[in-house]
């Protein structure tokens, strides 16, 4: 049976044209979706099974895109972890008891991921069942350090004073918080897989925060060992935001694809990320205007790509709130075309 468009195109074969998804296309822009919302927490949404498929599905139909990503959170790992954690609208993930000391890491747990959190790979095989078997299924998993943040601080941060103060001043205590977060990622997203998740992305949102040095020797060990411990089995998607300066150091982990922002043109970094397909990177917020506009922005990134193999056209982060979906299935329709021309 031959591979999903997305998986033939991160492992940079030459396709038929370039696919289209956008993160966090499962929820925020649909109507369908906030109906759902209306009876329905995030976290119950995520823990329940035939919802959480249902979610996932939603842009697929709606949108047409190639990939249905599966409708999670990042948090989700601390089910497993014996971490007390829930959203709070408009602020988002609130640790109830933040992780700050030796004694802190010594109560958290490491367990089976299947023990952990069973709901979610009861969605990844119904998913993989339903599913067109040309549309990928995306599993993910938040970075060690984007996790270690939501731990250390308790919530989101502007600075993460709390987070940089143990990692430049506690390295013994920053070096046991990240092995065990390390440990629990790749016994997360191994399971993702053998459930049937085509693609896995890592997403280290919050990475753009630190300095290089700080980054290459305090994360970028941890995010390594969780690529070298997946292998090469499906492909795999570094996502780390923020700060092009990075950009080199996240190409440089063992992956099949790094996905970046729009703080450079696509073509430029591409360069820094070497040879790595790429995915990205038109910026979420030319979705909110008038549709010349994100026609005209949308083929500059394709005319950077150059029609070379290995492009996964995205969004350089996730869809926005007030993005008409209208305008997502347009977009999604117009690269199509486009590269599709390009490829006859």
């Amino acid at each position: 049976m031959t591979a999903p468009l997305l998986v033939r195109a991160l492992r940079r074969e030459r396709v038929e044209r370039t696919p289209v998804w956008y993160m966090r296309q499962a929820g925020r822009c649909l109507a369908e979706y906030r109906a759902l919302r209306e009876k329905h927490g995030i976290l119950e949404i995520a823990r329940e099974p035939e919802l959480c498929a249902r979610v996932t599905r939603m842009p697929v139909d709606r949108l047409g895109v190639d990939a249905a990503v599966l409708y999670a959170d990042i948090m989700l790992p601390l089910d497993g972890m014996g971490v007390p954690f829930h959203i709070q609208p408009d602020l988002g993930p609130i640790v109830e008891r933040p992780v700050r000391s030796m004694k802190d890491v010594a109560v958290l747990r490491v367990v089976s991921a299947e023990v952990a959190t069973p709901y979610l790979f009861e969605t990844i095989r119904a998913l993989r069942l339903d599913l067109p078997p040309e549309i990928a299924l995306i599993g993910f998993a938040g970075a060690p350090f984007t996790l270690a943040s939501y731990l250390i601080e308790g919530h989101p941060s502007r600075d993460y004073a709390l987070t940089k103060a143990m990692l430049l001043g506690d390295t013994l205590l920053w070096a046991r918080l990240m092995d065990m977060i390390t440990e629990v990622l790749t016994r997360y997203l191994r399971a993702q897989v053998a459930a049937g998740a085509d693609v896995v992305q890592l997403f280290d949102s919050w990475a753009g925060a630190l300095a290089p040095e700080d980054y290459e020797r305090s994360v970028q060990p941890y995010t390594q060992r969780i690529f070298a411990a997946l292998g090469p089995g499906v492909p795999r998607i570094h996502f780390a935001t923020g700060n092009p300066a990075l950009l080199a150091l996240v190409g440089s982990v063992e992956c099949e694809a790094v996905s970046v922002d729009w703080r450079l043109p696509l073509d430029e970094a591409w360069q820094r990320i070497g040879d790595r397909a790429i995915q990205g990177n038109l910026d979420p917020a030319v979705c909110l205007a008038p549709w010349d506009v994100v026609r005209s922005r949308a083929r500059d990134v394709l005319r950077r790509a150059g029609g070379r193999a290995g492009h996964v056209f995205n969004l350089g982060h996730g869809v926005l709130p007030d993005t008409d979906a209208d305008t997502l299935a347009r977009l999604a329709s117009y690269v199509r075309e486009q590269t599709a021309a390009v490829a006859a």
